[in-house]
C-alpha cells in the first residue's frame, strides 16, 4: 500500500511551471482513478465537466507556487499516508478517505445515513485541493462519483464533531435571516475542528498571495495551497481534515426541506471554511457551524455560480 501511495504522488510531482493546465489535470485525473476505482464512465463524466470549466484544477501552474511538495507532506504524517485509509470507514462509506457523519453522543460510526470527504478534491491525501470550480460544476463532479455536494449542516458536523438535526430556519424569511439566527445560537459553544479556540499554526493557512493578486484572475492569483492532509493536527472528532485553510468549499445551503442535497434537491450556494493565508490574514469567522454572508450567491446549479483561486469543494454521499 505505501508503495502504491508514493506512486500516486510521484504521478502528481512535475514541477507545476513544467505543466500546462491540462496536464496536471491529465495526472490528476490518473490519480484519482487509481485511488477511487472509477468506471470508465464516471471518469469520462468528470473529464468532460473540467474541460468544458477550462479554468478547474489545481491551480494556474505557470504562477502557483505551493508551500510543500507531496513528499514533504507524506514525510510529516505518522505511518504516511496510506495511515489515513480506514478499513471501518470504507466499510460503511463505500469508498476510501471518507468519514462516516453521526453524533457520538447517541450514535455509533455504523449508524450512520452519510459519509463525507475526508480531504478536498480530489480527495486523496497529500494531493493539491481542486479550484477554479464553479458550485454547478462541484455538485456535477460529486454526482458523477455517485455522491453529492453537502449540505450545510453536513460540513459543519463533520467539523464540529457531531452531526446534528438540520435547522435551517426555513421559515426566517432570507438567507440573511436564516443566518443570524443560526450564528445566535451556535456563537455560545463555537468550536473549530481541533479544539475550542482559534489557533495559528495547526492547519494549512500559512501560505501567501502571489504579488499582484489583488482580488482574483486567473493568471494573476495562484493557487499557492499545501498538499490536503498535510497538518495531521487539523482534523475533526470525526476524523475530516482540512475544514480550516487550503481551500475554501462549495456547499449547498437550503432554503426549504426539498433542497437539502440529501432530500434530492439543491439550494443556494454557501462557503465554508478559511483558505491559505488564514493565518496571516483572518478575514471573517472560521468556527465550524458559523455561516458565511451570501457572498457571491447564486442558485448551486447556476452557471454564473462562483469560482475563484482559493475556492474548492468536498462531496458527501448517502449511505444505506
Amino acid at each position: 500500500m505505501m508503495l502504491r501511495i508514493l506512486l500516486i504522488l510521484a504521478s502528481l510531482t512535475t514541477p507545476a511551471a513544467a505543466q500546462t493546465l491540462a496536464q496536471q489535470n491529465a495526472r490528476m485525473f490518473e490519480a484519482l482513478d487509481r485511488v477511487h476505482n472509477l468506471s470508465a464512465r464516471e471518469l469520462a463524466r468528470i473529464k468532460e465537466i473540467f474541460a468544458a470549466s477550462g479554468v478547474a484544477g489545481q491551480g494556474n501552474p505557470a504562477i502557483s507556487v505551493h508551500p510543500l511538495t507531496p513528499e514533504q507532506c507524506a514525510a510529516r504524517i505518522p505511518g504516511g499516508p496510506s495511515s489515513y485509509d480506514n478499513a471501518r470507514n470504507r466499510r460503511i462509506c463505500g469508498d476510501r478517505y471518507m468519514a462516516p457523519l453521526y453524533d457520538p453522543a447517541t450514535q455509533r460510526p455504523e449508524d450512520a445515513k452519510a459519509c463525507i470527504d475526508m480531504f478536498e478534491f480530489p480527495n486523496i491525501p497529500c494531493t493539491y485541493p481542486v479550484v477554479w470550480i464553479k458550485a454547478r460544476e462541484a455538485a456535477q463532479v460529486c454526482a458523477a462519483q455517485g455522491k453529492r455536494l453537502c449540505d450545510a449542516h453536513e460540513w459543519e458536523g463533520a467539523c464540529a464533531g457531531a452531526l446534528t438535526e438540520p435547522d435551517y430556519r426555513f421559515g426566517a424569511g432570507s438567507v440573511a435571516a436564516m443566518r443570524s439566527w443560526h450564528n445566535n445560537k451556535y456563537a455560545p459553544t463555537k468550536n473549530w475542528a481541533y479544539g475550542s479556540s482559534y489557533q495559528r499554526g495547526v492547519c494549512a493557512a500559512d501560505s501567501a498571495k502571489s504579488p499582484g493578486c489583488a482580488g482574483g484572475g486567473f493568471g494573476r492569483c495562484g493557487s499557492n495551497t499545501y498538499p490536503t492532509g498535510s497538518f495531521p493536527g487539523c482534523v475533526s472528532a470525526l476524523g475530516v481534515y482540512d475544514q480550516h485553510g487550503n481551500a475554501a468549499e462549495h456547499m449547498n445551503l437550503p432554503l426549504a426541506p426539498d433542497q437539502m442535497t440529501s432530500a434530492g434537491g439543491m439550494g443556494v450556494t454557501e462557503m465554508k471554511g478559511s483558505w491559505f493565508i488564514f493565518d496571516k490574514y483572518r478575514a471573517h469567522e472560521d468556527w465550524c457551524r458559523w455561516r458565511a454572508p451570501y457572498w457571491h450567491g447564486s442558485q448551486v446549479m447556476s452557471t454564473g455560480s462562483h469560482a475563484n483561486y482559493h475556492l474548492g469543494f468536498r462531496c458527501c454521499k448517502s449511505v444505506d
